[in-house]
């Protein structure tokens, strides 16, 4: 993959990132929550305009980015530490049952399946952590991009799905059709331009 140039980032929005033309900053709900998100982005995910944990930060006010395997820069895992946090991942081991002691933070990984499991694997703060483990998506759900693993989703879709899990539907609602609004957006210029 090319590296992108200044000229490829100038037609972009500075806030959702998405094409000028497909911005979607006027449709970005305000969600609170009582749940805070730290969302792990490994770097190759920055640059990229369908990379929804962007939305996802913009929505929720307790949710904030750190960044993943920058060449040169380590990863300050201490981030990671903290009373009731869980980590939101396909192969987490432990779910809490209804009734039981909830997360009060989840860790959220983002980047493509392999991304994922080699953090998962390379930072051990990660494995020790409680895990959330989602139900796979339907087969039919819409993509922007296509997962290499049945149970892959948009980083947007799974904190929705944490979040319903969590804190219940009427949460999680509002990034459900965030995140169809981006595919519909994204989806349509693709056919435009293709």
């Amino acid at each position: 993959m090319r590296s992108r140039t200044p000229e490829d980032l100038a037609g972009r929005c500075p806030r959702c990132f998405l094409p000028v033309s497909l911005c979607l900053c006027a449709e970005v709900p305000c969600v609170p929550t009582r749940t805070e998100l730290l969302i792990v982005r490994h770097h190759k995910e920055t640059l990229k305009s369908t990379n929804t944990a962007r939305m996802a930060a913009l929505a929720l006010p307790r949710c904030r980015i750190v960044s993943y395997g920058s060449p040169g820069v380590p990863f300050d895992a201490s981030v990671l530490e903290g009373d009731d946090t869980w980590l939101l991942f396909p192969d987490a081991q432990q779910t809490p049952e209804p009734g039981a002691e909830l997360p009060r933070r989840l860790i959220v990984l983002d980047g493509s399946w392999g991304q994922a499991r080699r953090m998962v694997q390379r930072v051990p703060a990660l494995r020790r952590l409680p895990g959330l483990k989602l139900p796979p998506p339907p087969p039919d759900s819409r993509r922007l991009r296509r997962p290499p693993h049945p149970d892959g989703m948009s980083t947007l879709e799974a904190i929705a799905g944490a979040l319903a899990h969590l804190e219940g539907e009427h949460v999680a609602q509002p990034l459900y059709t965030l995140h169809e609004q981006m595919i519909d957006r994204v989806l349509a210029s693709r056919g435009r331009n293709g």
